[in-house]
C-alpha cells in the first residue's frame, strides 16, 4: 500500500473504529474522536455529559477533535456508503490533484462540517465522513465548472442528487423514511467548505488545476 494514498488509511481507520465501538454502541470507545470531550463517569452511568467547547479545546487542548468525528460511524450502511464514496471520489481527487491537496481538502471540510453541525445543533453525538464527501463533491463541482470539463468523471446528475439529498434531509424526509438522525448542517458545512476550497485551490495547489 502506498502510504501517500491518504484515502486508504482514512477508510481503514474508520472501519477499525466502527468494529471496536460496535458502530458507536460502546460510547467510551469513540469518546477520543467526538467533537466535544465527554465525561467518562457519565457514560458509565448510562448518559452522556459533554464538556464545553472552551473546556475541550482551550483548556484541554484537544484540537484533533475538530476533525476526528469523521471517523465515527453508527451503522454498517453508514460506514459502507461513506467509505465507498471516499474510495471512488477520493482516489480520483488524490490522483489528479495530488496527495497534499486531497489531505488538506479532507481536513478543511471535516473541520468546517463538524463546526457547522455543532454551532447550529449544539452539543450532540454526531460523526461520519458525509461532511467530507459533500466537501469533495462541492470541490469537484467548482473545478469542473471552471475547467469546463468532466475532470473527475462525475455526471451532472450526481451533483443534482447531492443537492436533492441535502434538501430532503433538512425537510425531515430522510428521517421519516428510516435513515436515522441525519447531520444536515454537517452536510451543508461540508458542501460550502468544498466550494471555498476549490476557489482558493488553484492559487495554492497548481498541479493540474488549470
Amino acid at each position: 500500500m502506498n502510504i501517500k494514498n491518504f484515502h486508504i488509511p482514512i477508510i481503514i481507520v474508520s472501519v477499525i473504529i466502527a468494529l471496536i465501538s460496535n458502530y458507536g454502541s460502546f460510547v467510551s470507545a469513540i469518546e477520543p474522536f467526538t467533537f466535544l470531550k465527554m465525561d467518562l463517569n457519565s457514560i458509565e452511568r448510562g448518559y452522556i455529559n459533554f464538556f464545553s467547547i472552551d473546556s475541550t479545546y482551550n483548556i484541554n487542548n484537544e484540537w484533533w477533535r475538530l476533525v476526528t468525528p469523521m471517523l465515527i460511524h453508527f451503522s454498517f450502511a453508514h460506514l459502507v456508503f461513506n467509505c465507498l464514496w471516499v474510495y471512488v471520489l477520493g482516489s480520483k481527487i488524490e490522483l489528479l490533484d495530488g496527495h497534499f491537496a486531497f489531505l488538506n481538502l479532507v481536513i478543511f471540510s471535516s473541520a468546517c462540517s463538524n463546526m457547522t453541525q455543532y454551532f447550529f445543533s449544539g452539543p450532540s453525538l454526531f460523526g461520519g465522513l458525509s461532511g467530507v464527501i459533500y466537501g469533495m463533491l462541492g470541490y469537484c463541482m467548482i473545478i469542473e465548472l471552471e475547467t469546463k470539463s468532466y475532470r473527475y468523471g462525475l455526471p451532472p446528475a450526481i451533483y443534482l442528487f447531492m443537492i436533492i439529498w441535502l434538501l430532503l434531509g433538512f425537510m425531515g424526509i430522510l428521517t421519516l423514511f428510516g435513515f436515522g438522525n441525519v447531520a444536515n448542517f454537517a452536510h451543508l458545512g461540508g458542501l460550502i467548505s468544498g466550494i471555498i476550497f476549490a476557489i482558493i485551490a488553484k492559487y495554492i495547489f497548481k498541479r493540474g488545476l488549470s
